[in-house]
């Protein structure tokens, strides 16, 4: 099958394209860069060089594939909508990639007992309104003439198989611990993420191409950790103790930015990943997060990548 990826060269898209060409597909995906395209050329994929802002680009490697993966950003609505109007009618396949924040609690680090499955009724958060809109205009194609999926992993964590190595949230903690020499939460850390594993989400893209049904939605989850337990586990990989200190919605805002604090770093996102085990045999068996940050996973450096969550 030929699958168009876009966010090729990011953590997600440059993990899930080398997932499915080791399953024998033909990958092309969307880069910004001549340099970039020589970096994923370099893993078996073919090019396509442009923006989420170039509709025409986009159109035309949409219709010329058997299959769409967006994975290049969860927020950008005009590129989502170019690829579903291109592929409407096709009976193609267009899988977008969201994030749990859609359910999180802005919560200033402390805990909330809400937990969501596929069929969990939710409100967003002011900062996650206009996701949530995406996610149901992707939902809505499958009343288009095409076979429409959305994954939403909640923390995503381990070494990429792309060109960048890594995503954003435990790298951002990392950052921010090597600054101060302690690993620092939002208020108490209590504060609860749902997590998985790169190399599960990947097979997790690769199960729903293969068999989810049109109007699909999954979660991607593979356990739970407080924020306050994952700092502690970064102190202690990198020397400092295990021990954590708090900082304040203000603090942290200066760190990372008002939205990144607030529907990110000190809420809590809670999620089970129910359909996709027991509609597609979705079997998660990664290392856990803590034990990943402990073995010194991250140790090569910060790194950036596609936003989890």
């Amino acid at each position: 099958m030929k699958i168009f990826i876009t966010g090729a060269s990011g953590y997600i898209g440059g993990s899930v394209a080398a997932r499915l060409i080791a399953g024998g597909h033909q990958v092309t995906g969307l880069v910004r860069s001549e340099a970039r395209a020589g970096d994923v050329r370099e893993r078996g994929i073919e090019p396509v060089l442009g923006t989420l802002d170039d509709a025409g680009i986009l159109a035309d490697a949409a219709r010329s594939a058997d299959a769409v993966i967006n994975t290049a950003n969860a927020d950008h609505q005009p590129s989502a909508a170019t690829m579903l109007e291109a592929l409407a009618g096709s009976g193609k396949t267009f899988i977008h990639t969201s994030g749990s924040s859609i359910v999180g609690t802005r919560a200033g680090g402390q805990a909330t007992d809400a937990v969501f499955d596929e069929e969990t009724p939710f409100t967003p958060s002011p900062g996650r309104v206009e996701r949530v809109a995406i996610n149901d205009m992707v939902l809505a194609g499958a009343e288009r003439g095409i076979r429409t999926i959305i994954i939403c992993p909640c923390l995503i964590y381990g070494l990429g198989r792309g060109v960048n190595p890594h995503s954003i949230q435990v790298p951002w903690l990392i950052a921010l611990a090597r600054k101060h020499g302690v690993a620092r939460h939002i208020g108490s850390g209590a504060n609860i993420w749902s997590n998985v594993h790169i190399d599960d989400l990947a097979e997790l893209y690769a199960l729903a191409l293969e068999k989810a049904p049109a109007g699909s939605f999954y979660f991607a989850e593979n356990g739970e950790n407080a924020m306050a337990e994952t700092c502690r586990a970064i102190s202690r990989a990198l020397g400092f103790g295990d021990r954590a200190e708090s900082m304040s919605l203000q603090e942290a805002a200066a760190e990372w930015g008002d939205g990144a604090a607030n529907d990110t770093m000190g809420s809590n996102s809670r999620v089970r990943a129910v359909r996709a085990r027991k509609e597609l045999g979705w079997t998660p068996n990664g290392p856990a997060l803590l034990d990943e940050i402990e073995r010194g996973c991250y140790a090569a450096g910060n790194g950036a990548g596609a936003r989890s969550g």
